[in-house]
């Protein structure tokens, strides 16, 4: 309908005292599925990309611009040394279903991240808490066993959110959280469906209801939004057709950072990568900015160990693994791998893995080492190489918040283990001067990228498209999350 049309209707409408309704609702695309429902018993970022802060929140909470501040939890008091934390509740809270959300709920919530037999993708960041006490409905104390200046940070990931004990049988596939929206439908393959909490506990939701599809090829990315199919694409998967949103005036293109470590991830178990030196060719057979440029057509920030260049306490490494395949050749002769070998090279859906893949695969073949491409779906990457560590490299995006944490846990699905690391982040996290966690934290940067772990690819881009009139949603990513609590249409 042209535009003189559309202004002759409305004009009509007011004359007749009818005025056109704004939207209340939206429809959100994402590349990937969650795997399952359930934020606190899986690794999958999915999970939280359409759950967090909308379904299900936790004692604290990230904000747009990565600070963490009060969520479940109005107000808290922290002992003089550092060991007692007591949390005062907010009001007024109540589940999905009905019931009360009161300290009860979030000892067994913690408890249950604790337990021996727990199935918490992170529960390496909460082993130092060793009781939970409840003081009264509002009030719950922790107790740690040893000083942890990350508490209330780690606290804030989508892994602590709390839980409804008479859920958990169903949790996975019938969410029932806190959040300003309650879960409707999955329609598995197709879309979540989530509608406004009328009952919620702190300021509403503008928007009624809410819809996640899940659309995984570029190519039908592109369309959907073009046929207005979707309102919002997080995390636009084909960087090479932003060009073409910033010129449409239907769209706004939002570029922002991610907290997305995007590395070649390597099976330090298995033969040869075992051998440091074999790790060092790999590293040094990448081109990064090669991948950046044709993987991501220019969006990402090179890295060359496992933090992010945003955080002050980053310390840019990429020197130390420049692209020399002379020297990765070198190597490789020297681990007695002169004649190179095969591997194997697993690629979930994410487009910068898939497209990343094939560039890494021929520069790989360039120094003679063979990776063949096995593209997987997310929950046979999940099952394949996240649980089952059956791969030999793989590339992935960790886009978890100041993770470097996970290098010191030996069953992480890389599979690195130093005594000398763990003893480092154990120290790390029992202090809490800033100056001497920031230069702590350097350490670990330089004490993976001596290792060589994994390859140290880019930061991931948070690129993604909106309808123009779309307000309130992030630019950058602090947390894998897709945050609607305060997104609306302008008038």
């Amino acid at each position: 309908m042209s535009t003189f049309k559309n202004t002759f209707l409305a004009a009509i409408l007011t004359t007749l005292g009818v005025t056109a309704s704004a939207q209340t609702d939206i429809t959100v695309a994402l590349q990937l599925e969650p795997p399952h429902l359930d934020p606190t018993s899986a690794a999958a970022g999915a999970i939280d990309s359409v759950l967090y802060a909308n379904v299900f929140e936790g004692l604290t909470r990230f904000m747009a611009d990565g600070s963490v501040v009060p969520g479940l939890a109005k107000s808290w008091e922290i002992s003089d040394d550092g060991l007692t934390y007591t949390f005062s509740l907010q009001e007024g809270v109540m589940f999905h279903d009905g019931t009360t959300m009161d300290a009860e709920d979030v000892k067994f919530s913690l408890d249950r991240i604790i337990a021996e037999d727990s199935a918490n993708a992170q529960k390496a960041l909460y082993t130092a808490i060793s009781n939970v006490e409840v003081v009264d409905p509002l009030t719950v104390r922790i107790t740690l066993s040893e000083q942890n200046g990350n508490m209330l940070f780690n606290l804030a990931w989508g892994d602590a959110v709390i839980v409804a004990p008479e859920s958990i049988e169903t949790i996975k596939q019938k969410p029932i959280g806190t959040g300003a929206f309650k879960f409707v439908e999955w329609v598995q393959s197709d879309k979540i469906e989530l509608v406004r909490n009328a009952d919620y506990w702190g300021t509403p939701a503008k928007l009624e209801a809410a819809t996640f599809k899940f659309i995984s090829d570029p190519t039908a990315a592109f369309a959907a939004l073009m046929a207005e199919d979707v309102d919002y694409f997080a995390s636009f998967p084909a960087p090479e057709n932003l060009p073409q949103f910033e010129a449409d005036p239907r769209f706004q293109v939002l570029v922002g950072s991610t907290e997305g470590e995007t590395i070649l991830s390597t099976n330090n178990k298995l033969p040869p990568f075992d051998n440091p030196l074999v790790r060092q060719a790999v590293a040094h057979a990448i081109d990064r900015q090669a991948i950046i440029d044709g993987a991501m057509f220019g969006y990402g920030t090179p890295i060359g160990t496992h933090f992010a260049p945003h955080n002050p306490a980053y310390r840019d490494l990429t020197g130390q693994s420049e692209y020399n395949p002379d020297k990765a050749r070198a190597l490789l002769a020297e681990a007695g791998l002169a004649d190179g070998f095969e591997t194997t090279l697993y690629l979930p859906p994410p487009s910068y893995a898939r497209r990343g893949g094939e560039i890494v695969a021929a520069q790989l073949a360039e120094v003679g080492i063979t990776a063949k491409i096995n593209n997987v779906e997310w929950a046979q990457w999940l099952e394949s190489v996240f649980r089952g560590k059956d791969f030999g490299l793989t590339i992935i995006s960790h886009t978890e918040p100041m993770d470097i944490g996970i290098y010191a846990n030996p069953d992480y699905y890389f599979q690195y283990d130093n005594p000398d690391f763990q003893a480092l982040i154990t120290k790390l996290n029992s202090t809490t001067d800033p100056d001497i966690r920031g230069r702590m934290m350097g350490d670990a940067q330089q004490m993976i990228a001596d290792d060589y772990v994994n390859g140290y690819l880019f930061q991931l881009a948070y690129l993604s498209v909106a309808r123009a009139n779309l307000q309130g949603i992030w630019t950058n990513a602090p947390t894998q999350a897709t945050d609607l609590t305060a997104v609306s249409w302008a008038e």
